[in-house]
């Protein structure tokens, strides 16, 4: 699987009120950049809805949204940092609400390559260090060479 990731899509310091307000923005930046479908942007809100992306951890806590592999054009990944972290639900216990403050939206256009990319990014929702560097990076260079050191 190929993994197209830049600067383009790595976002710091987010300012956001709602989980919806950061899904828009982070589908809407795949969308310009095309690598995803008009449709994903719909789509991922929904798909949050019935599936949270919300992963128990320390702080700073990671949400993990994806839509449907069928809506991509182009496998990558958007990154947002939040200047406040917002609600996002559990995904093991939808009815817990967990404070996020950086969202990692996955756009994977091979029907098991979201499986290979959780995989992953899991090993970054177990690093509290990275984490942490992530939030504390001074540019979006520096957040995406974070993050392309996780997931190469």
């Amino acid at each position: 699987m190929e993994l197209f990731l830049c600067e383009d899509l790595v976002f710091r310091e987010v300012i956001a009120k709602t989980k919806e307000e950061v899904l828009s923005f982070l589908a809407e930046k795949l969308f310009e950049k095309g690598c995803v479908k008009q449709e994903y942007i719909e789509a991922i809100q929904e798909r949050e809805k019935e599936y949270p992306t919300g992963l128990p951890s320390s702080e700073p806590r990671v949400a993990i949204p994806h839509a449907n592999f069928e809506m991509v054009n182009k496998t990558t990944l958007a990154i947002a940092t939040l200047k406040q972290p917002v609600e996002f639900h559990n995904m093991e216990k939808k009815q817990v609400r967990l404070p996020v403050q950086i969202v990692i939206m996955m756009a994977i256009g091979e029907p098991h390559g979201q499986v290979d990319m959780l995989q992953k990014i899991v090993t970054i929702i177990q690093d509290e260090p990275l984490r942490k560097a992530m939030i504390q990076t001074k540019s979006n260079r520096e957040l995406l060479q974070l993050l392309e050191q996780a997931v190469a």
